[in-house]
């Protein structure tokens, strides 16, 4: 009866160091990334920085802003991953009820040429060809049409759609509603946790992305996506051979700046700014991940 009554304050306190372990493995990068935002440029080369700044300073952040591309570009990457975000959610859930529905006899063959995508690609410059013939180029659609369906997300809604109770479906129907009704009063409410976990794979992946930026809107300057603008700064930071090369190429004068900027410093601004919005978007959705909707939807 002891070992019996031992057993939950052993694995009790074993599971709470594991956890405290794991929270600061995770967190202290991120907080570490943070001091050397705000530390001085010249005194971060140094080392021994860890969870707060030495020198505290802004200048980093002045010099990630300083160019003037900055504020259009979060808001040209803002407009993107909302609107790629909504489209793709709708369209593919949408295609995952269709090929869920046991009476729809193609769905095998049109799931399978889906699937078919997923592990053979024409490459990058077909694909910029098709781009140019659909008269995408330096628009701003080229981030949205192409991200609109994802074969893998549908695969997963299509799964979950497939575990919810054909009963509800059917008491639907007997009440005179059409596919399209049952979908968008029934199908789509109930599909919110998995919803949730697709909208914050699709819009970091909207946020993150630079390349199309790259192959398809580099001539736009008005174009120009966030984490773009971040990559040419990192380069440009990477290139520099001194502190005021770096500052002089993030829009800072080397007599303001100085000795206060440096390719290490800069990245890490970098990082903060690109990372820190996304972030604020996942409490918003962490409910979603644990509790489903349709529990006792439906009692047997």
């Amino acid at each position: 009866m002891r070992i019996i009554g031992i057993e939950p304050v052993v694995f009790g306190t074993f599971n709470t160091i594991f956890m405290i372990c794991l929270v600061i493995v995770t967190l202290y990068p991120f907080l570490n990334t943070i001091a050397v935002s705000l530390n001085e440029g010249n005194d971060t080369i140094r080392g021994g920085i860890y969870l707060l700044p030495r020198e505290w300073t802004i200048q980093n952040y002045k010099a990630v802003f300083a160019s003037g591309t900055i504020i259009p570009a979060f808001w040209i990457s803002v407009a993107r991953t909302v609107i790629s975000t909504i489209l793709n959610l709708f369209l593919t859930t949408m295609l995952a009820y269709t090929l869920s529905r046991k009476e729809y006899v193609f769905r095998k063959q049109i799931t399978f040429v889906f699937v078919l995508t997923m592990y053979f690609n024409a490459g990058l410059i077909p694909n910029y060809f098709l781009i140019k013939d659909l008269h995408l180029l330096n628009t701003f659609w080229v981030y949205v049409i192409p991200t609109m369906i994802s074969a893998f997300n549908m695969i997963v809604i299509r799964t979950y759609i497939g575990s919810l109770h054909e009963s509800l479906m059917e008491s639907a129907r007997i009440d005179g509603a059409g596919e399209f009704k049952i979908f968008m009063k029934v199908v789509f409410p109930l599909c919110k946790p998995v919803l949730a976990t697709i909208a914050l794979f699709v819009a970091v992946g909207a946020w993150n992305s630079w390349f199309d930026a790259f192959i398809y809107t580099s001539s736009r300057q008005h174009l120009s996506t966030l984490q773009y603008e971040l990559m040419k700064l990192i380069q440009s930071s990477m290139n520099a051979n001194s502190s005021a090369s770096v500052a002089n190429g993030a829009g800072v004068t080397a007599e303001s700046a100085g000795s206060m900027v440096t390719p290490k410093s800069i990245r890490a601004a970098v990082t903060i700014v690109a990372s820190v919005p996304i972030l604020l978007v996942y409490p918003f959705m962490q409910k979603y991940f644990v509790v489903g909707m349709n529990v006792g939807s439906v009692k047997e």
